[in-house]
């Protein structure tokens, strides 16, 4: 986890501009460094670290002495760096892992770089001696990355937009700052003046499509054919294969816990897997809720059986509603689902920071887009339109869960790792027949716990726990977290205002006065951006105005039997 930031071709002062990487140094709490491109007194590098592998030489911009010519600013973790090392004999200076993208690109260019890499990354690299600039980003966009590009070609980069939005530049029009999308990369071309032009934007990775580094992946070919045994035997193989490479870390593991069915499974593969190879500290488990919630029940229940060193974080309505400007300055979104949710995974990760020295977090992000776990999915006409479902949610996953998952992390200086999201174990899981990932017998993610039904991992209440929405599952018995939050938000705006939202803010209007409460937090640190957003999260096939779950007649039933 780091913060990555660059410019080409800026017409200010670069001390000025400077002042706007600060904007992320939230990321990066080690070490900062800023510096200069030989021969291109208007580009720079800034970067700020948050030490996980090699503390001595893990300072970035990366370059080495092989190749004089390369600067790599990155974002991730690339969890084959060994095995492609060992494949193509190259040769690393440092112990860095993200050293591996300059090898292969000397090797075999952009393509085969973004392509090779089995990880999470977000990055930056130019070549001064061919003058070209590459911008990529991981499958679902794990790793965050924002750019703002002006027709003279001034280009900036940044993790977060928040790092861009104030950047001075000649020209009198606000200049677009936009997300990078995930599984691509763009090549541009650097002129002798610094300034950048676009040759192309290139799609080199689709969730469906399984990876070209599978080749060199450390789980053997595995058994084809859909009959259920075999089906439930890669799941396991190749989700255990995703936590496992995920425990590349220098500094102190732990995972989030909700004690629902995901994070759940992470952290118990995770726990058996830190034992298999001798990790001498215990396993730190974060749960967090208002007094006595569903999660923190199912969560105590959870590291009691699997024996992690576990930690509850309780806060109070007050707490929570205090944290919401903090949380949308974060986030840099107005979506109504994704507030809700990030305030718990806020206010942890910043128990996390302040009371322990765990630094990598594993969490159970990917799995209800990947596996079906909404809710809604009960409702999907067919087994095929579900299919499609979770296509789309997996592609949209940075705009919503991913950035969550991130934002609030990164706030705090944390590292997130998603095992779910692992490219080969999703690649398997969506090329599974469409009938065989839905939900049945009216329990969704039916096959996902099917398949660790005989494994010991976890408590059968556990393994078969309804999917609770995040942000009511950390609510209290008496009142709900949601209706909390409508309560307060009730008295802060007004009939009036909501009966002119549509005036006001004519894109993506909002509908409620929760919604409108976010709108005008977001634009009041971030005017005019509303398109960051293309659409609220919102559940299909039933016709919801809101997006919990629990205004859904499924979740009540079962909530209420």
């Amino acid at each position: 986890m780091c913060g990555i930031w660059a410019l080409f071709g800026s017409d200010e002062c670069l001390s000025v501009q400077c002042l706007s990487a600060m904007k992320i140094a939230h990321r990066g709490p080690d070490a900062f460094r800023f510096e200069n491109v030989n021969g291109f007194t208007n580009c720079c590098f800034g970067f700020h670290r948050l030490a996980v592998v090699d503390q001595l030489y893990g300072m970035q911009p990366i370059r080495v002495k092989k190749f004089p010519y390369l600067w790599l600013c990155y974002n991730g973790e690339i969890y084959n760096f060994k095995q492609l090392q060992k494949q193509f004999g190259f040769e690393y200076q440092t112990l860095v892992d993200g050293e591996v993208i300059l090898h292969l690109y000397n090797r075999g260019g952009i393509e085969q770089t973004a392509s090779m890499l089995d990880g999470v990354f977000a990055f930056i690299l130019l070549d001064t001696a061919n003058r070209k600039v590459f911008l990529a980003r991981d499958t679902y966009g794990v790793r965050p990355l924002f750019k703002v590009l002006t027709d003279d070609g001034f280009l900036g980069v940044c993790s977060e937009a928040k790092g861009l939005i104030n950047l001075k530049h000649s020209t009198s029009s606000c200049p677009k700052v936009e997300p990078f999308l995930p599984g691509h990369y763009e090549v541009l071309d650097l002129k002798p003046s610094g300034k950048v032009a676009s040759v192309e934007l290139v799609k080199f990775h689709s969730c469906k499509d399984e990876p070209l580094h599978v080749a060199c992946d450390t789980v053997e070919i595995l058994p084809s054919g859909f009959d259920l045994e075999t089906v439930k035997s890669n799941i396991r193989i190749l989700f255990e294969n995703a936590v496992r490479k995920r425990l590349m870390a220098h500094r102190r593991i732990g995972c989030l816990l909700s004690g629902g069915l995901d994070s759940s499974l992470v952290a118990a593969v995770l726990l058996k897997l830190m034992k298999e190879i001798n990790i001498s500290y215990p396993l730190q488990t974060f749960a967090i809720g208002m007094e006595n919630s569903p999660d923190l029940l199912a969560a105590r229940k959870v590291a009691a059986h699997i024996g992690s060193e576990h930690h509850e974080v309780i806060f109070n309505s007050e707490e929570g509603i205090q944290a919401i400007e903090d949380v949308i300055f974060s986030l840099e979104t107005y979506d109504i689902t994704t507030i809700r949710a990030s305030i718990g995974m806020f206010l942890v990760s910043k128990y996390i920071r302040k009371k322990t020295d765990s630094v990598v977090i594993f969490s159970g992000e990917g799995s209800d887009e990947l596996t079906q776990g909404y809710i809604y999915f009960h409702k999907a006409p067919s087994p095929e339109e579900a299919a499609e479902e979770s296509e789309r949610l997996l592609k949209e996953l940075y705009l919503f869960d991913v950035l969550r998952a991130d934002r609030t992390t990164a706030a705090h200086g944390l590292e997130l790792r998603v095992p779910f999201l692992d490219h080969r174990f999703t690649s398997y899981y969506l090329s599974l027949p469409a009938e065989l990932r839905i939900p049945k017998n009216g329990i969704e993610k039916y096959l996902l716990r099917q398949s660790f039904e005989e494994s010991n991992l976890l408590p059968k209440e556990i393994l078969w726990r309804p999917k609770e929405a995040f942000s009511d599952g950390i609510a209290s018995v008496k009142k709900s977290w949601f209706s909390i939050l409508q309560d307060y938000i009730d008295q802060q705006v007004d009939d009036l205002l909501l009966e002119k939202a549509a005036e006001k803010y004519p894109f993506n209007p909002p509908k409620t006065k929760e919604s409108y409460y976010y709108r005008q937090i977001f634009e009041k640190h971030y005017p005019g951006r509303s398109n960051w957003l293309p659409h609220y999260w919102m559940p299909r096939w039933v016709k919801a105005t809101d997006p919990s779950a629990r205004t859904l007649k499924h979740y009540k039933s079962a909530a209420q039997e």
